[in-house]
């Protein structure tokens, strides 16, 4: 009776291996239940469809033999298995625990740490200030006019590396009385549960020092958010959007700034079919929530959208090599301004219909931040302050904007973003 083959599991991060001596697929896991990296070599990629919960030992063994001959493919097959299984890699028993040892971690823990310090940017606080002042700087005089009375901006999430000018363009849009405000910040969840929302209650820590979490609009949140809410949400110990935007809010207003960090899942359902994102009643309930927090807390409020845009080529499934430049990814800008163009005018009904044409083809991951915040808030004008795409490897291209949202009057016509 040979050993059934549990799933590879569908969270991981796999990519072609960036170490030149050893080609193949590279497996990591984001979400950090194992540090371990795997590196498939290129023969032995196509195997992996055998874990897919179908197969078993002896399934992947007869493969091995008839591709390579080997009379070894059995104890190879049940040395692969165990390889993937022991590192937490697969959808079993060993992930099981993990997992539960990872959120328990978590959710006891006093404070979000600073999970990508040293990583995506400078661990030590004079290093990270002097790199972010020399992005931040001035505005330009001929920077997008502000739409009137800006409430919020957009800003990416991708690495500061590649998006530190659109992240400058949105951070020196809030407006020069921002601080002393509660910061609301909507973040994409790369790895949250679909029709959800995730809390957390524990201050955000950076090279900066903690910046403090409104606890009494985050218990209003909780309270009122429903079955749609995911309290304590472990997405918060990995996810590097809103991290990204605290370190900003810091430098930009205050180092002790007071957020309200949400992060939110795909609106899957409503992108697969007909309908809107609220007609799941958990969608509802939470949008409504966050349109009474901002009905109630007005001008004390700001709002931040962490949020990228399209995701073409190679590391996103596509058979494209994407690369900026190419014809491919001026349709791919000419589409997204599209969207932009319905968010500038707060149209989140139009902005949706765009979003669903083809099933999100462009892989917008900042779709559902940047509609429930339209549902919730109404913006009267929205400005697009700087659009860019990046390649963030050689055959993949992530598109990502800088946006200022505004309650006062309507901008003049033709005014626009770069």
């Amino acid at each position: 009776m040979h050993r059934r083959l549990a799933p590879l599991r569908r969270t991981l991060d796999a990519m072609p291996s960036p170490v030149a001596d050893r080609p193949g697929l590279l497996l990591r896991d984001p979400l950090g239940y194992t540090e371990d990296v795997v590196i498939i070599p290129p023969p032995l990629v196509a195997f992996l469809r055998f874990f897919d919960g179908e197969h078993d030992e002896g399934d992947l063994a007869e493969a091995l033999r008839r591709a390579t001959g080997e009379i070894g493919a059995s104890a190879f097959a049940r040395r692969l298995a165990d390889a993937l299984g022991g590192s937490g890699f697969l959808e079993d028993e060993e992930l099981g625990r993990r997992r539960e040892s990872c959120h328990r971690a978590f959710a006891q823990a006093p404070a979000r740490e600073a999970t990508h310090a040293g990583g995506g940017y400078p661990s030590d606080g004079g290093e990270l200030a002097s790199l972010l002042d020399s992005w931040l700087g001035p505005r330009a005089e001929n920077e997008t006019a502000m739409p009137p009375g800006v409430y919020a901006v957009a800003s990416p999430h991708v690495s500061l590396e590649g998006g530190h000018r659109a992240y400058a363009a949105a951070y020196r849009a809030l407006p020069a009385e921002a601080d002393g405000r509660t910061v609301v910040v909507l973040g994409t969840s790369h790895y949250g549960a679909p029709e959800r929302f995730g809390l957390t209650r524990k201050p955000y820590v950076t090279p900066f020092g903690p910046a403090g979490t409104d606890l009494d609009l985050v218990e209003g949140l909780i309270a009122r958010g429903g079955d749609a809410v995911t309290v304590e949400d472990y997405c918060h110990a990995v996810e590097h959007s809103i991290e990204f935007q605290v370190l900003f809010l810091q430098r930009r207003l205050s180092p002790g700034v007071r957020v309200v960090p949400i992060l939110c899942g795909p609106f899957a359902a409503a992108t697969r079919g007909p309908g809107r994102p609220e007609d799941d009643p958990g969608v509802a309930r939470f949008v409504d929530a966050l349109g009474e927090l901002d009905a109630r807390e007005g001008k004390r409020l700001l709002w931040v959208l962490a949020v990228d845009m399209a995701h073409v080529g190679r590391r996103y499934g596509d058979e494209l090599e994407a690369r900026v430049g190419a014809p491919e990814l001026a349709e791919v800008e000419k589409r997204d301004r599209r969207r932009i163009a319905a968010l500038a005018e707060g149209d989140a009904d139009g902005f949706w219909e765009l979003v669903r044409e083809g099933d999100d083809e462009l892989k917008w991951c900042g779709a559902s931040p940047l509609y429930a915040f339209l549902r919730a808030t109404a913006p009267r004008r929205g400005a697009l302050l700087r659009y860019e795409q990046w390649n963030i490897d050689p055959a993949s291209v992530v598109s990502f904007a800088a946006m200022a949202f505004g309650r006062g009057e309507a901008a003049a016509p033709g005014e626009g973003g770069a």
